[in-house]
């Protein structure tokens, strides 16, 4: 009976697993839609984070030569196309900006990236890159509605274009309604958002670099599992029909 709860009890939980994820990463949000799977996203986002995310944010945890090897991306075109801020493909990903200078631009240090996809969540992400908006009451002359008062300047403008965001009243707040693009950028919509969900498959491939492997290898060891159950089970049943 009991190596029949066991079993049931991996089954459920194998179940379940996909609805904690989802759950982690904000369930009230849109998915993201990456893929840590698709190599070719991780190339470009890895491309994309390098020359538009680590000149101010660093991701310390993770080393281009393991980049590299993980994508596949040859060690001349790591040099030459990703590694801006160190000549041994060794170092840690670090940013380019300056401690004093970011407490005088932005007030702070812009935080560490390694880890942000698993504090964060992909859809939080996605829809942070996604909310940027003009305001001219803010030094940088944007916000975002996903991080009210954040001291990050839109770096993607350029490729998104500049939006305003519409408020509506509820309840004698204001309650976001919309955005309406004022500006185009040099983007279409829907290139953009292939920017962006490749820019956050990389961020979430770097806050775990084995997350596939890890999958792959846990439903084999959920099989193996298993099949130790049912063969336990079938043992427990003929030593009992010998005992009666």
């Amino acid at each position: 009976m009991f190596i029949k709860k066991f079993a049931q009890a991996l089954v459920a939980t194998a179940l379940l697993l996909p609805a904690f994820a989802q759950a982690n990463e904000g369930a009230s949000l849109p998915p993201a839609g990456n893929d840590i799977r698709n190599e070719a996203s991780l190339q470009r986002g890895a491309r994309n984070f390098m020359n538009y995310c680590s000149g101010c944010h660093s991701a310390k945890y993770v080393r281009y030569n393991r980049v590299a090897a993980d994508l596949h991306i040859g060690a001349a075109e790591l040099k030459k196309n990703l590694m801006f801020t160190s000549e041994k493909p060794a170092d840690t990903i670090v940013s380019a900006l300056a401690a004093a200078d970011a407490k005088k631009w932005f007030g702070t240090m812009p935080p560490d990236l390694s880890l942000i996809a698993r504090s964060r969540g992909t859809p939080y992400l996605s829809a942070f890159l996604h909310s940027f908006y003009r305001d001219p009451s803010r030094p940088t002359g944007v916000n975002n509605t996903m991080l009210p008062g954040t001291a990050m300047p839109h770096v993607l403008s350029v490729l998104q274009g500049v939006q305003n965001a519409v408020f509506k009243t509820e309840d004698g707040k204001p309650e976001f309604e919309k955005f309406e693009l004022i500006d185009k950028g040099s983007l279409t919509p829907e290139q953009y958002d292939e920017f962006v969900r490749d820019t956050v498959n990389f961020l979430e491939y770097m806050g775990e670099p084995i997350q596939a492997q890890r999958e792959d290898l846990g439903i084999w060891v959920m099989l193996f599992l298993l099949v130790f159950a049912g063969f336990a089970y079938l043992l427990y049943k003929e030593y009992w029909r010998v005992v009666h």
